[in-house]
């Protein structure tokens, strides 16, 4: 049966979604780029023209020191220029004594008067005001005017900052949302699957059960309770099976559990049903390892597994599942095989739907297995190693 997550318009949104999310954050840094640098351009202008103003302040102090200055341009100078400026803070010092001759827009304090003097020396470099007086116009003080930039030019300056993160607190909010609503539609797709499935089933094992029953009457039966009971075995599995797709979507029940019986028990379900060339193994520190987890729903992560692992090595091969404690409150169980292995760059893809090298399969398998420990029974797997080749090591990890 075709892959029906590959169709004709040839687009997988899973192998893409890497692809989107680079996208969209190249998209984002040129946007939040270009607004920094217009910014800064902006503010470097505006800098500009505060910087003119200190320094005409500057010029226009000392002009007024001038002899035979004219008394209207002294007028013009202190209502036009010399007069305090509302944004712009100003502190004259005087170079000889070190005491701050005159302040405009900071406050009254001494002690805070310093602070700011303080900042402003670290923020830009004074202009240099030359005092004279006498008919000769001789130097009689040298002073600095400091200043700092007005609030509103700061305010500027970190605007784009304080843009870029309200963007990136909205982007992540709205990404959030988006992957919640993502994960919603994919539980409930998972979850109509799994029941429609389970429904389907339904019919044919109950013909099934019957059909057993009746052959076990039958005289040409009579010596033949092998074939009974491997039909039993398969009418159980089915009904195993029906009642794993029935708890998908259902809160399972988790339960203290011998996790050596459990591996046992469905290897020895699957010996008879894959190849005879197939060999099984289980590897330990102990048989008496527990762990909490949903029996039917954990075996089906297995046979997942094995089976991928049968099909990896062509029904050749030795399967080996090993049981051990990862830390006093967690168990691991490795299944490893010794098939062609999966390709680098791989191994996190496995895991996703859709991805599958069988040429009829439709990657569902090791997505659900992924499902099943993650969202049911709260534990990790993944690829712990893989070789081309040589082989492949899943990892489980359950609460113990």
């Amino acid at each position: 049966m075709q892959n029906p997550f590959k169709g004709a318009i040839n687009i997988d949104f899973y192998t893409n979604q890497a692809r989107i999310k680079w996208f969209i954050l190249i998209v984002a840094i040129i946007i939040g780029g270009g607004s920094i640098i217009y910014t800064n351009s902006l503010v470097g202008k505006l800098k500009k023209g505060e910087e003119e103003k200190i320094r005409l302040w500057a010029q226009a102090v000392e002009f007024s020191s001038l002899p035979d200055v004219d008394e209207s341009a002294l007028t013009f100078i202190s209502n036009n220029i010399i007069g305090p400026d509302n944004t712009l803070p100003v502190i004259v010092l005087d170079s000889a004594t070190q005491e701050i001759y005159d302040a405009r827009n900071v406050g009254e304090a001494l002690s805070e008067r310093q602070r700011m003097l303080n900042r402003m020396r670290s923020e830009n470099d004074p202009f240099k005001i030359v005092i004279r007086n006498g008919s000769e116009g001789e130097i009689s003080d040298i002073q600095y005017v400091f200043y700092r930039n007005s609030y509103l030019l700061r305010q500027l300056s970190t605007y784009p900052y304080i843009q870029l993160s309200v963007i990136a607190i909205f982007g992540f909010i709205a990404y959030l949302a988006f992957s919640y609503s993502r994960r919603s539609e994919q539980n409930s797709v998972w979850v109509g699957m799994a029941k429609e499935t389970a429904h389907q089933l339904g019919t044919p094992l109950s013909s099934l059960i019957a059909w057993v029953e009746y052959l076990k009457g039958m005289a040409e039966m009579k010596g033949r309770d092998d074939i009974i009971v491997e039909l039993e075995k398969d009418v159980v599995r089915l009904e195993m099976i029906t009642e794993r797709f029935s708890n998908i979507g259902s809160v399972p029940v988790l339960k203290s559990q011998n996790v050596y019986d459990t591996v046992s028990g469905l290897l020895d379900y699957l010996k008879p049903r894959v190849s005879s060339k197939v060999h099984f193994k289980i590897e330990g520190e102990s048989r008496d390892i527990m762990a909490n987890l949903n029996k039917p729903l954990f075996e089906w992560v297995l046979e997942n597994i094995v089976k991928n692992g049968v099909d990896a090595m062509s029904g050749i091969g030795n399967i080996t599942v090993t049981i051990g404690q990862e830390s006093a409150h967690e168990v691991f169980i490795d299944i490893t095989d010794d098939g062609k292995g999966i390709a680098k760059g791989k191994a996190n893809e496995v895991f996703k739907p859709g991805f599958t090298t069988k040429k009829r399969g439709w990657g569902l398998g090791l997505a659900l297995v992924k499902r099943i420990i993650e969202n049911y029974h709260n534990g990790r797997i993944f690829v712990k190693n893989s070789q081309a080749d040589v082989g492949t090591v899943f990892r489980i990890v359950l609460s113990a």
